[in-house]
Formats: C-alpha cells, structure tokens, sequence
C-alpha cells in the first residue's frame, strides 16, 4: 500500500463515509502517528503539539460529546443534518486529536521576548503540518480521514473526560476509519494564478 512521497501528498482527501472495519492495526496506527508527531517540525523545535488517539468506545464518546454540545446551540427543527454528520464521524475505527500546549508557547514568549507575538503563529503552522503528515499517514495505510473541528465547543467535555491537563489547546479533530466510498474528482485552480516564479 506504501506510496513514494509524491503519490502520497496527491492521494490524501477528505473522506466523510467511513466505517469501523479493521483495515489495519491499532499497533500499526499508533506507529505512524509517533513518527508523524516525531519527525514533524516545529520553529525551535519548540515540539508543542500533543496528540489524543481514541479507538473503539472512547473515539464513540468524542462524537456523542460532539452531539450533545451541538444539541444546545442548533435547533431542533435543524438538528438532523447535524445528528446525520456526526454520526458519519463516529462510524469510523478512530479519531486523533490535535492539541498544543500552551505552557510550551508561553514558556516560549517568555525566554524569546522579541519573538514572542509570533510564538502563537508558529505554534498553528506546525499544527497544521502536523495534522497534514497524520493524514497523509493514515491515508497512505488505507484509511480514509477528514479533519473536523468543533473546537472550542467541546473543549471543556474533552479534556474532563480524558483528564487532560488545562494548557493543551484543541486545535482539530481527525476521525477516520475504513473509506466507504472513493472521493469524487477535485478540481484545482490553475497553478499559474497562485505561483510566481522569477529567474
């Protein structure tokens, strides 16, 4: 299944029908997540992201944490939508969480004064990076993912459930699972209206 870098990046999509089917470990997916949040880098090698693996039961409870959350803000009238999506996010194997410790960050700002605007910026970037690499990872081991966010509505609920300390942020949401169906054709803008090359 392992694709070269290249096939790797252009394979990875958001997948939103998945199912709780077995396609590989959870030994395996504990693998490539360490190495993902190992390898990924971060300004200073500040190393501030955190990463929450639910399976089973516990990735079920995220998104029943999800619902009820939501519950209290959309109206009845319109909660099917909401009901129906959620529930395709807890059909999956699994969920990672995203998180980064603030308590880096602050430290961060603290012994770097003249940076120290710029430490909340850098921490997102690598965020996001971070979220890129697992994704792909995922993908590249046949799972199918897609990167939620319902944050910081279920913040609080999150880190009770799970005892999490208070200075992890949660930044993103990745249930993820066997994909039910392949992704439609994604349509791209032209590469010429978003880089510029001058020689």
């Amino acid at each position: 299944m392992a694709r070269d870098f290249y096939q790797a990046i252009e394979h990875r999509r958001s997948i939103y029908v998945i199912s709780d089917e077995k396609v590989v470990d959870e030994e395996r997916i504990e693998e490539v997540i360490q190495f993902a949040v190992k390898h990924t880098p971060y300004a200073f090698n500040a190393t501030s992201g955190r990463v929450v693996v639910l399976f089973n039961d516990e990735h079920k409870a995220l998104w029943d944490i999800a619902k009820e959350e939501l519950r209290k803000i959309v109206p009845a009238e319109n909660f099917s939508d909401t009901d129906a999506r959620i529930d395709s996010f807890k059909a999956g194997y699994g969920t990672v969480l995203f998180f980064e410790d603030q308590d880096v960050v602050k430290g961060l700002q603290e012994q770097m004064a003249l940076y120290k605007d710029n430490f909340p910026i850098w921490s997102d970037q690598a965020s996001g990076m971070l979220q890129h690499v697992v994704w792909t990872a995922l993908e590249n081991e046949g799972l199918g993912a897609s990167l939620q966010h319902y944050n910081p509505l279920i913040d609080d609920q999150v880190k009770q459930r799970w005892q999490l300390p208070d200075s992890w942020l949660l930044r993103a949401q990745m249930p993820f699972g066997k994909p039910e169906i392949e992704p439609g054709e994604k349509q791209f803008q032209p590469l010429e209206e978003r880089i510029k090359v001058y020689k």
